[in-house]
C-alpha cells in the first residue's frame, strides 16, 4: 500500500542510535540502497524527540517537502530501507491513513560483511577494488602479543558481594540495539532436503534456527533449488555430522562459478547504483531515455529484445563479461548493448562487444549519461570513416571524343572476306 502526501505518520525508535551507525550507514548500506534511502532514514531519525524515543504526529507532505523529493521517490525510498531491515512499517486505514516506521540499527561491520546475502549485494554494488577497500576499513588490526602476559583482572578479583542478599531487580524494558532481519522468499523446502539427507551423513539435530536461515541465504543468492542444496549439504558436513557454514558458501561459490563460467551470482539483475543516477528534471525524450536505462537491470533489457522474453546463455555470458571481469555499471552496460545491437544488425558479438567495452572501462565511463555521450561520438566517427569518398571518374578515351570515320577500299573488303573463309 502506497502512502499519501494527506496521510500522517510518527516515528518509533525501537533501537539505539550513534554516531558509529553513520559510518556503517555510508559505507555499507548506501551503496546497496542509495542515497535517497539514507537520507530519508536520516530524516526520520531527526524527528524523535529529545529522549530520541517517539516523534510527534507529521504529514507525508511535510516529509517530501522537507527532502525535496517526489512521493514516488518516497516510496521507493521508504521499500529499500525495509527490504535491508532498517525500519518496518505498519499501517493504520481510514480517510487519512495513519503509519508507523520503526527505526532499527544497522548491523555492526562484522555481521554486515558475514551476512551472504548482504556481502554479495555490496561486492556487485561497489566492483571488487572499492569492496576491498571498505572490508579493510573496517579490519582489526593485528598485533603479535606471544611476548606479552595477559594480567587483566577479574570481576570477582575486585568485587565481592557474596553477603550481599539477592534481590529481583531485572528490568526487561530498558533501551538497546535492535536488529531487524532480512526477510527473503526462497524456493527450497528445509523439511524436504531434510528428510533425503541420511542421518550418517548430517545429524539433524544441530540444524539450528540460524543454520536454517544460512540455508535460505545462499539458496536465494545462488539460486539453488532442493536437490541443488542437498548435494551441497553432503559436500559441506564436518567428521561431527555438522554443516560446515565457511565450507558451504566456498562450495556454493565454487559450484555457481562451474556452471557459470566463472562468473558471480546475481549482478545481470541490478539496475545502476542510486549514487549514479541523474536527476530527473524534464520530461524530454532523452531524459527519459536514460531513466530507461537506469531502472533497467541488463537482464531485462536484453531480455525485453527477444520476442520469447529469454536471452540465450551466450549473451548472458557476455553481460556477466562487462558487469564482473570489466565492472562496468549495470546502465552503462544497457547502454553499450543497444549501441552495439543498433550498429551491428542486432547481433551481440563478444569479440566486437569486447573492443567498444574495454575502451569506455579505460575511459572510466560510470553513467548512463556519459555512455550515451561517447557512444554517439562512436558513431559519429564511424559513419565519417566508412562513408565512401566520391571518386573523380576515369573517363575512357573514347567518350565525348569525335571519332573520324574511314571507308574500306573494294581490295581491303575483298581480303576481309578471304581472311573470314580461312
Amino acid at each position: 500500500m502506497n502512502s499519501l502526501p494527506a496521510d500522517t505518520f510518527i516515528v518509533i525508535n525501537k533501537t539505539t542510535l550513534s554516531d558509529k551507525d553513520r559510518n556503517i550507514l555510508i559505507l555499507l548500506y548506501q551503496p546497496i540502497i542509495g542515497s535517497i534511502s539514507i537520507s530519508l532514514y536520516y530524516t526520520l531519525w531527526s524527528y524523535l524527540d529529545k529522549s530520541e524515543l517517539l516523534s510527534n504526529e507529521w504529514t507525508h507532505h511535510h516529509l517530501l517537502r522537507d527532502m525535496l523529493i517526489s512521493n514516488s521517490e518516497f516510496i521507493d525510498a521508504k521499500e529499500k530501507l525495509e527490504a535491508i531491515g532498517l525500519i518496518k512499517t505498519y499501517v493504520k486505514k481510514g480517510n487519512i491513513n495513519n503509519y508507523v516506521y520503526e527505526l532499527y540499527s544497522p548491523l555492526c561491520a562484522s555481521e554486515f560483511i558475514n551476512n551472504p546475502l548482504l556481502n554479495m549485494a555490496l561486492f556487485n554494488s561497489v566492483g571488487k577494488l572499492e569492496y576491498e577497500r571498505v572490508v579493510n576499513y573496517f579490519r582489526i588490526p593485528k598485533i603479535n602479543l606471544k611476548e606479552y602476559e595477559d594480567i587483566t583482572k577479574k570481576f570477582s578479583d575486585i568485587f565481592d558481594y557474596s553477603s550481599v542478599p539477592l534481590t529481583d531487580n531485572l528490568v526487561y524494558d530498558i533501551k538497546k540495539s535492535s536488529y531487524r532481519k532480512l526477510e527473503i522468499l526462497s524456493k527450497i523446502d528445509i523439511n524436504t532436503i531434510m528428510s533425503l539427507i541420511s542421518d550418517d551423513v548430517l545429524n539433524k539435530k544441530s540444524l539450528t534456527k540460524d543454520m536454517k536461515d544460512f540455508l535460505y541465504k545462499i539458496s536465494y543468492i545462488y539460486n539453488y533449488d532442493n536437490d541443488d542444496m542437498i548435494e551441497l549439504i553432503r559436500n559441506s558436513t564436518t567428521l561431527k555430522h555438522t554443516i560446515d557454514k565457511k565450507l558451504l558458501q566456498e562450495n556454493a561459490n565454487k559450484y555457481y562459478r562451474y556452471d557459470n563460467f566463472g562468473k558471480l551470482p546475481s549482478i545481470i539483475y541490478k539496475n545502476q547504483p542510486e549514487y549514479l543516477r541523474k536527476e530527473v528534471t524534464d520530461t524530454s525524450n532523452r531524459s527519459k531515455i536514460i531513466h530507461l536505462f537506469e531502472t533497467t537491470s541488463p537482464y531485462d533489457f536484453i531480455s525485453s529484445k527477444y520476442k520469447t522474453g529469454n536471452p540465450t546463455s551466450s549473451d548472458l555470458a557476455i553481460i556477466s563479461y562487462l558487469l564482473i571481469d570489466l565492472n562496468l555499471k549495470p546502465g552503462v552496460v544497457n547502454v553499450l548493448v543497444d549501441y552495439v545491437l543498433k550498429i551491428n544488425n542486432n547481433k551481440l558479438i563478444k569479440s566486437f562487444v569486447e573492443v567498444i567495452a574495454s575502451q569506455w572501462s579505460k575511459s572510466g565511463i560510470e553513467t548512463v549519461e556519459a555512455a550515451m555521450e561517447i557512444a554517439e561520438k562512436e558513431y559519429k566517427k564511424k559513419k565519417t570513416l566508412t562513408t565512401p569518398k566520391v571518386k573523380k571518374s576515369i573517363t575512357p578515351e573514347w567518350v565525348n571524343k569525335d571519332i573520324k570515320e574511314d571507308v574500306a577500299t573494294l581490295e581491303e573488303i575483298k581480303m576481309l572476306e578471304s581472311r573470314m573463309k580461312r
